[in-house]
């Protein structure tokens, strides 16, 4: 509980009598006993009620609403990163039942199991998967034991195997070896999953980027899971995870058999879907977890505005801006012209270009065309050096030679996506010179 007056503020979280005193106002987020950003105030049972005398003075209304804004803020923001808290899109909470059955038939009766989660990234397949473990963790505390696997960083079987017994080490506390091999490791993970059996725990083995490991040659390690599923001396289920929805199709015959062919594919929302899912992310409670209930109902109110395609291109435009596009607004148009040749000299497969290639380049396009930007080389030449300065280009080789710049091959800094939208928001870029870069055979 944390009371806020005129002249101090206690704060105690999860009933602890500690309390802490705060005599310095000068700073409105201060009225708060502890700090937004503390490991207490992440818990959502944080309680905050106002004391009747900071509601006397104007000036007082003013501070509670920067708290109430700062409150709210800090409450977005921790159930925006955990994903448990969020409602599940239509199709991820149907595939989450699911999926629980499956996996409690793993628990409960001892079957062996195997699946895929197939969709497009961002549509909630691990969350679902996450979802479901904690669940299973949940229900049945101590027998259930999740293996976690990446294919972008278990690049090969004997480092995913190592892997595997690295985390069954840790969780029983036993000593693991980096120097076992792969037969060494094999062998203890079979007699681990005997021993799971006989006490009848379970392991879940999750392969995050399942293609990854599709593509491991040989397949031996998914191959030595899938086996271990045949047999009655263990209790396990391996599920996959893949933005592929040809994964399975990438197994050897040998492994594809032992698969149990069980597919949960998550569609991309839909706009309405979306929207209610945004909604109910961004909306605040209205109960004991947010103390300014009036506050709460306001905001709630208004976030239906917030969610339009206008502010979300808005908001994407910021999350993606791009240091090197601020950098192509501001070049003159012969700079222009020298990225655009850099550009056509790339599709033409030039694997190596230094200045007299470009100027080549940029000649012969003004010679076709007759356009009115010709420039005399030796003002090319420091234009090429403005690039280099900006650091839209840079030498190939970065040691210093004794040969002049116009002699050392460069390359782009910049992708064929970037010099496009460069040119897009250039005020000073002539047509013909988006046409050259649109179409390479274009002269």
């Amino acid at each position: 509980m944390a009371l806020l007056g005129s002249d101090s503020a206690v704060c105690a979280v999860d009933g602890s009598p500690k309390r802490q005193r705060v005599d310095d106002f000068q700073n409105e987020g201060s009225l708060i006993g502890i700090s937004l950003d503390s490991p207490n105030c992440r818990q959502s049972n944080v309680q905050v009620e106002l004391d009747p005398k900071l509601d006397a003075t104007p000036d007082a209304f003013g501070k509670v609403s920067r708290i109430a804004v700062d409150a709210a803020v800090a409450f977005l923001r921790r159930q925006s990163c955990d994903a448990s808290s969020l409602d599940l899109l239509p199709d991820a909470e149907q595939n989450r039942r699911k999926l629980y059955d499956l996996l409690s038939e793993t628990a409960c009766n001892a079957c062996n199991n195997s699946a895929l989660l197939l969709g497009p990234r961002g549509c909630g397949k691990t969350v679902v998967l996450n979802r479901v473990v904690d669940e299973l963790q949940e229900q049945y505390p101590g027998r259930i034991c999740a293996v976690w696997l990446s294919g972008l960083l278990h690049t090969d079987d004997h480092c995913a195997l190592k892997a595997i017994a690295k985390q069954l080490c840790a969780e029983h506390d036993l000593m693991f070896s980096k120097s076992a091999s792969f037969e060494e490791n094999s062998q203890f993970l079979t007699s681990m999953l005997r021993e799971y059996s006989l006490s009848h725990k379970s392991v879940i083995f999750v392969l995050d980027d399942f293609d990854l490991f599709a593509q491991i040659p040989k397949q031996k390690l998914l191959y030595n899971l899938l086996n271990i599923l045949q047999s009655t001396d263990s209790q396990a289920a391996v599920v996959g995870i893949s933005c592929r929805l040809d994964a399975d199709q990438l197994l050897e015959k040998r492994v594809r058999s032992r698969f149990s062919h069980r597919k949960f594919l998550f569609l991309p929302p839909v706009a309405p879907a979306l929207k209610r899912f945004f909604r109910s992310a961004l909306s605040l409670p209205t109960d004991s977890r947010f103390p300014f209930i009036e506050y709460a109902e306001k905001f709630n109110a208004e976030v239906i505005g917030f969610l339009s395609i206008s502010n979300f291109k808005a908001a994407i435009k910021n999350l993606r801006r791009q240091p090197k596009l601020d950098s192509l607004r501001d070049v003159a148009v012969l700079e222009l012209y020298l990225l655009v040749s850099m550009k056509r000299l790339e599709g033409k497969d030039r694997e190596t270009y230094n200045f007299t290639t470009i100027f080549k380049e940029y000649k012969c396009l003004h010679d076709t065309h007759n356009t009115c930007d010709l420039y005399s080389q030796d003002v090319c030449l420091r234009a090429f050096e403005n690039l280099l300065e900006r650091q839209l280009i840079a030498f190939v080789d970065g040691r210093n030679h004794r040969n002049g710049i116009e002699f050392r091959s460069v390359k782009l800094l910049v992708s064929s996506f970037e010099i496009e939208e460069g040119l897009k928001t250039s005020p000073v870029c002539p047509m013909v010179l988006h046409q050259w870069c649109a179409h390479e055979g274009f002269k």
